[in-house]
């Protein structure tokens, strides 16, 4: 991928929240030299106010939401982008490795890199430990080779067309491995395997008997334009899993709702089709709950996904605090987006740096029954860290958050709330009650009164120098 770099780092995995010291080595992929060192830019400047609305969170041990008056990340936050020079933390070698001591959001996790000015080398941190054992635990879904055909068609490997499917595969995946296993999950190398994890698995195989495989996803998304072979984008891409969710509930048995999670796509209006910046309707969200557990209860776990169009040819500057911001939210499921025509799943961010997932190694299908404890699965997880500026990410992506239950929900509608209300009159996307009204006066009135709430006077989301028309245009489209 054009701008971006990665390095491979071996890792023994054993208990879920102990340190562990990395061994690393080196390796890069083809890309402009002149990123190993990042010059001092806007972003030093305004990222920091940007992400200055936040305190630090730090998730419970297992499956608690925090509440919403306990938020405290701004301080930790602040770090995330407060380093003068914009510089990696990953080099070509082991030489050029950076010296960035700034925190690591990784899908609401923070990572203090370290605090100790007599490390000289960040990357052998217990923080950076931590956090790459967090990393390699997330599950990776590639290209594939060997499967049964494509409906219809001839197609027994998607290398070349399919990295946006296997991209919001892994974001899906994520959710259902936070639903199922928690946030706080994972890999081991010295343990009996989950059964929880082996069905998970199943779920994303390369057949028409695994619900959310290629097969399944392409099916469901001819409407949408999908089909084999061809390069599909964000919006009909989030389309496609709101579609074969809905195809999926009529599956599971009228008594049993512990596996089902709702899946919603917030649009600028409710065709989703004019543009404008998406709504976040929680009367709307509220219905979709009660149709997908018909009518059982009154809210479900649910993902919901953010396509957005950022800019014409390259992304707005203006919106990459706020992007940068989503990754500390507890409910974080991260992007799908990448370089033009390549799509990754990001799902962390140090400085300028965005970590990702990528989709495009071709592997040989395996086949994880659900049953199967003894089963490889090595090729479903990554220990080569790859990351890519922020600015260089195409425009067109699509942002994906999970939560758990109810009082999750309105803890990020609170946040979100205030994310928008920071934005100088560019948010990715808004938040109201019902469609009748602008804003939600329940989840602002929230902010304004709860003394807790941290509310810092200084939110300047355009830098100085940017564009001339910028600070007055919106590039905002959907797919």
């Amino acid at each position: 991928m054009k701008g971006s770099s990665e390095r491979i780092v071996s890792s023994k995995h054993s208990s879920i929240d102990s340190p562990r010291t990395v061994a690393t080595s080196t390796s890069s992929e083809a890309g402009p030299s002149s990123h190993s060192i990042h010059k001092t830019s806007v972003w030093s400047g305004f990222l920091v106010s940007a992400f200055a609305i936040f305190n630090s969170y730090s998730e419970p041990r297992g499956n608690k939401v925090s509440s919403t008056k306990n938020l405290g990340w701004t301080t930790a936050l602040k770090r995330v982008v407060n380093s003068g020079s914009m510089r990696r933390i990953l080099g070509l070698n082991k030489a050029g490795i950076s010296s960035s001591r700034s925190d690591i959001w990784l899908l609401g996790t923070c990572y203090k890199v370290t605090d100790n000015d007599s490390i000289t080398d960040p990357s052998q941190s217990e923080g950076f430990a931590s956090f790459v054992e967090d990393f390699s635990s997330r599950i990776l879904i590639t290209y594939r080779k060997g499967f049964a055909p494509i409906g219809d068609s001839k197609y027994t490997s998607d290398a070349s067309w399919g990295c946006m499917l296997r991209s919001s595969q892994m974001l899906v995946a994520q959710a259902l491995l936070c639903h199922q296993l928690g946030r706080s999950w994972r890999k081991t190398v010295d343990q009996p395997m989950d059964q929880k994890y082996i069905k998970l698995l199943h779920m994303f195989g390369d057949s028409e008997l695994s619900a959310y495989s290629i097969h399944n996803l392409l099916e469901a998304g001819k409407n949408y334009g999908l089909s084999p072979g061809s390069w599909v984008g964000p919006y009909a891409m989030c389309r496609t899993w709101e579609t074969l969710y809905r195809s999926k509930k009529h599956d599971t048995p009228d008594e049993d709702l512990s596996s089902v999670i709702a899946i919603y796509v917030v649009s600028g209006d409710e065709d989703g089709e004019r543009g404008g910046a998406p709504v976040i309707c929680i009367d709307d969200i509220t219905t979709h709950c009660v149709e997908c557990s018909k009518g059982q209860v009154n809210w479900l776990p649910i993902i919901l996904l953010v396509p957005l169009v950022l800019g014409l040819d390259k992304l707005n500057t203006r919106y990459l605090p706020l992007l940068g911001a989503t990754f500390c939210f507890p409910q974080s499921l991260g992007i799908l987006g990448g370089s033009p025509g390549a799509s990754t799943y990001i799902i962390g961010l140090q400085d300028d740096n965005a970590f990702y997932l990528d989709p495009h190694e071709v592997q040989q299908v395996v086949d994880i029954t659900r049953d199967n404890l003894e089963a490889d699965t090595a090729s479903y997880h990554s220990n080569i860290l790859r990351h890519i500026r922020l600015d260089s990410l195409d425009p067109s992506l699509a942002i994906g958050f999970y939560c758990r239950d109810k009082s999750d929900f309105d803890d990020f509608c609170v946040r979100a709330s205030e994310l928008a209300n920071r934005s100088n009159g560019a948010p990715l996307f808004t938040v109201t009650q019902s469609r009748k009204s602008s804003y939600p006066s329940r989840h602002n009135d929230n902010i304004n009164n709860n003394a807790e709430f941290p509310l810092p006077g200084s939110y300047d989301m355009v830098p100085e120098g940017e564009p001339e028309g910028c600070a007055h245009e919106d590039d905002w489209q959907l797919l």
